[in-house]
């Protein structure tokens, strides 16, 4: 079945663990333009990005554009109706709480990390005074 010219016979994922944005375009059919949208209305798409920030997707989120697709395209939902029936199927809901489980996890080692800096601090909170030039 094909709707607004792009195709919505199943695809096939290949085995990789990330994907270039251009890839993933491909991959759903659509631009790269309509991928960054989707990420600003569907909370779970949260590509990972390079130090050049470049959006790196996950097979996981590569199978959740193409469910959203599905919904829009195929199915003509609404982005709020796409977004009700991925929290219906608890897709939504799951991947919302491991992105919050993620993020604490992340907060929970920077706090101990600097918990850490702090007691190294207080050990010595005087450190030799810098020189600059020759040594005296």
């Amino acid at each position: 079945m094909s709707t607004r010219g792009r195709p919505c016979a199943p695809v096939e994922v290949p085995d990789r663990l990330y994907f270039k944005i251009g890839e993933v375009a491909k991959l759903v059919g659509v631009k790269p333009y309509v991928l960054r949208y989707w990420e600003t209305e569907f909370s779970i798409l949260r590509p990972g990005k390079t130090r050049a920030r470049h959006r790196l997707y996950r097979r996981k989120d590569v199978e959740t554009l193409l469910e959203i697709r599905r919904l829009l395209y195929a199915e003509r939902y609404t982005i709020e109706g796409a977004k009700r029936r991925l929290r219906e199927s608890g897709r939504l809901a799951d991947e919302e709480q491991a992105v919050q489980d993620e993020d604490a996890a992340t907060l929970a080692r920077v706090r101990e990390e600097l918990l850490e800096l702090h007691r190294m601090l207080a050990d010595d909170p005087a450190p030799p005074p810098l020189t600059i030039g020759p040594p005296k």
